[in-house]
């Protein structure tokens, strides 16, 4: 697996998940203290709006152009607004419309990135599962080491320096790009990105399990995962550096089970260890010791890791490759748009409902999406592409 354009690849994405680890942290606790949870919130609302809204227009022009083209633009274009950023805060208080501008350029640029990330991996190795997983020990990783550095280089040396290094793991990541060769693929004909994007949308829906997955996903997005980070970094305080660090330890876990475990049928599988979440946002509602809590990340990072791999390679092996981008786009968008509505409504919803009372439905939540996945029969029943023929016999 370890050829030369995966090896290239692997760095790239390794790099770049360095800096997204750090900026978690450092986000909450810069922005925070200028700005409060309402800053937290519409700081990272406006980072993920504009990649809902431009993503489906990513997933064309990767089709058109080339995925790895489109990174690289997308990794100079956050080179410049994480530069800024860091200018700004080495220069004083940034104020809060630059810090929005910046996250929205920094977000449509994401959104041209995020497409060639599922698209390339089928292209760059043979065994999209096993390169899946792999590419979660490069997140693990980093999400073991990104929350605690960035703790520490924000206590040592301020939120300058971290989006300087943010920066720095964007420029690296475009040269690695830059150096991974692939073979000819085929390319959208249409002239038309009105044609493209109807080809794409064409291509979602006719998977049921696909769309089922993403109308879930949008309640997982409002009421769990997107207001975790503005409200529980508020919550936990100066110790949110090592949970997250704990988060990426579980996804260590989570990365080595998916490398080893092949089931029959990856996405039940996968929900079926995403119940695994819950404990996360029930022991920041219930306060309680920062063992536990670190506990707890474990098991939600070990359950989101092997969910993702399940659900990337399905994705990946059940679309074809010249218009895998496209959907790629139109699922990532639904998976995201959820996300981007609760972090924006985190500070807002905090006038109404004790942080840690919307902490203790968010768990509850995360059990009804485990449910509702399971119930799905296309998503229950959805078998892992390339079984062999004793495979096939052996499941109903």
């Amino acid at each position: 697996m370890w050829t030369r354009n995966f090896t290239f690849y692997f760095g790239a994405r390794a790099i770049s998940l360095l800096g997204d680890a750090l900026m978690p942290v450092a986000s909450a606790l810069a922005v925070g203290q200028l700005y409060g949870i309402a800053g937290v919130g519409y700081v990272l609302a406006a980072l993920t709006t504009p990649f809902v809204l431009f993503i489906l227009f990513g997933g064309v022009f990767a089709d058109r152009i080339g995925a790895r083209t489109m990174m690289i633009g997308a990794d100079v274009v956050r080179v410049i607004t994480q530069g800024v950023v860091a200018v700004a805060f080495f220069t004083g208080d940034p104020p809060l419309p630059l810090l929005l501008a910046m996250s929205f350029l920094a977000g449509a640029a994401a959104a041209m990135f995020q497409p060639g990330v599922n698209g390339m991996v089928p292209q760059v190795a043979k065994d999209p599962q096993r390169a899946n997983a792999t590419l979660k020990f490069a997140d693990a990783v980093t999400q073991l080491a990104g929350p605690a550095l960035a703790g520490v280089l924000m206590a040592v040396t301020g939120p300058g320096f971290v989006y300087t290094l943010d920066a720095a793991t964007f420029l690296v990541s475009g040269v690695c790009l830059a150096l991974v060769r692939l073979p000819a693929m085929p390319r959208a004909t249409s002239t038309r990105v009105l044609s493209d994007l109807r080809r794409g949308w064409e291509e979602f829906r006719a998977r049921t399990w696909m769309w089922s997955v993403i109308l879930v996903w949008v309640v997982w997005g409002l009421l769990v995962v997107g207001p975790y980070v503005p409200l529980s970094s508020q919550i936990i305080g100066a110790d949110y550096g090592w949970v997250m660090a704990a988060l990426g330890l579980g996804t260590v876990l989570g990365g080595t089970l998916a490398l080893r475990f092949r089931p029959v049928r990856p996405l039940a599988a996968g929900a079926m260890a995403l119940s695994g979440y819950a404990p996360m946002p029930l022991m920041v509602a219930l306060g309680a010791p920062l063992p536990v809590l670190m506990l707890a990340h474990v098991a939600g990072g070990c359950a989101w890791a092997f969910w993702s791999v399940m659900w990337s390679t399905s994705v990946q092996t059940q679309v074809p490759p010249d218009v895998l981008n496209r959907v790629t786009a139109y699922e990532v968008a639904g998976s995201v748009a959820g996300m981007a509505v609760g972090q924006a409504l985190a500070g807002p919803v905090t006038t109404l409902i004790e942080p840690r009372d919307f902490m203790a439905g968010s768990a509850a939540v995360g059990i009804g999406v485990v449910c509702a996945l399971l119930l799905i029969a296309p998503v229950r029943r959805l078998r892992r592409a390339g079984l062999n023929d004793a495979e096939l016999r052996s499941t109903p």
